[in-house]
């Protein structure tokens, strides 16, 4: 039986590597995009399925033709997993130019463009094909701390995913979004520990979530099972936010 084939960007990340090593246990060929060559290659040791393909994603120019050679090597994309991101914390308004435009490149002009290039080679697949873009709860909720231009970047993801789910409905294509509070990732780093604490606190459960726990899901949306499963926007914060 042929293998699906998935691209996760941001793949050498603490959430990408999770979301990649979940796929890959799911049987799917998974392509690694990432500009860390040396985490690519720590994902791809033991994994025969794993493709990894360096590249820097806000450079524009650069992600089709990286798609292209995915198309080439498996024939087509069958899903699409944007989970590249970060998080800058200058706060309002003494935000650099250079970093509001640094953080909707990542979050948000990088994804735009990966769904641009992947969706024309999604066409004529067999089955469900789908596209799941990670979020963040901080798109909506303005009782956690994060900062506007990083809500911004996740507001336009959010916004492109339900755009792309209506525009690819017939076409077979299922665009979700998937959008975690507090989770125990490397992106703890960019906040004070007492941020940290104060924001974890705020969880119901009392701890953040783990990567694997959002990487279940995004295999789920994946999955048969989630073929029926377009333009939602999916809220992963143990309640907190309940009202």
């Amino acid at each position: 039986m042929d293998r699906k084939t998935a691209i996760v960007t941001g793949a050498a990340g603490g959430l990408g590597r999770t979301i990649c090593n979940r796929l890959l246990g799911d049987g799917l060929a998974v392509v690694g995009f990432d500009r860390d060559e040396a985490g690519l290659a720590e994902v791809a040791k033991g994994n025969d399925a794993f493709l990894p393909c360096p590249i820097d994603l806000t450079d524009t120019a650069a992600i089709a033709p990286t798609v292209d050679h995915v198309v080439a090597r498996f024939g087509g994309v069958d899903a699409l997993v944007n989970n590249a991101g970060t998080c800058f914390m200058s706060e309002f308004p003494n935000i650099p130019a250079e970093e509001f435009e640094a953080q909707m490149a990542l979050n948000f002009t990088a994804a735009f463009h990966c769904c641009q290039a992947a969706v024309p080679h999604m066409l004529g697949r067999e089955g469900v094909k789908k596209i799941v873009n990670i979020s963040s709860n901080g798109a909506y909720n303005f009782d956690v701390f994060d900062p506007p231009h990083y809500r911004a970047s996740k507001a336009a993801l959010d916004n492109l995913t339900k755009d792309l789910a209506r525009r690819y409905a017939r076409d077979r294509i299922s665009v979700n979004s998937i959008a975690p509070a507090m989770t125990e990732t490397p992106l703890f780093n960019v906040v004070s520990e007492e941020v940290l604490e104060k924001a974890i606190a705020q969880m119901p459960h009392g701890h953040a979530m783990q990567p694997d726990q959002v990487a279940a899901w995004v295999g789920f949306l994946i999955s048969p099972a989630g073929d029926v499963s377009s333009g939602n926007v999916i809220i992963l914060n143990q309640g907190r936010d309940v009202r």
